[in-house]
């Protein structure tokens, strides 16, 4: 038997956009957090204001991209082990 009342929590729509909202918040407040915190960087660029924020976002999208890559890369045909 499916519904409504079945569903789990975590697979309701608004329980979803209230996770993503609370989960953004919490990053803004972490970014905006350096404004009190003085943040001394060892190589200059990684003292500016949000760059561990844009470093990691960068750093994500670079792994997505390189695991896409390495998907294509090793994927084999779907009747591989038929042969």
């Amino acid at each position: 038997m499916t519904g409504p009342e079945q569903d789990h929590w975590l697979s309701r729509p608004e329980t979803v956009r209230r996770i993503w909202l609370t989960f953004g918040v919490l990053l803004a407040l972490t970014v905006l957090a350096e404004v009190v915190i003085d943040i001394e960087g060892y190589f200059g660029i990684d003292g500016w204001f949000g760059f561990g924020a844009a470093f990691g976002f960068g750093t994500c999208v670079i792994m997505v991209f390189g695991a896409k890559l390495l998907g294509l890369v090793l994927k084999r045909p779907d009747d591989y082990y038929h042969d």
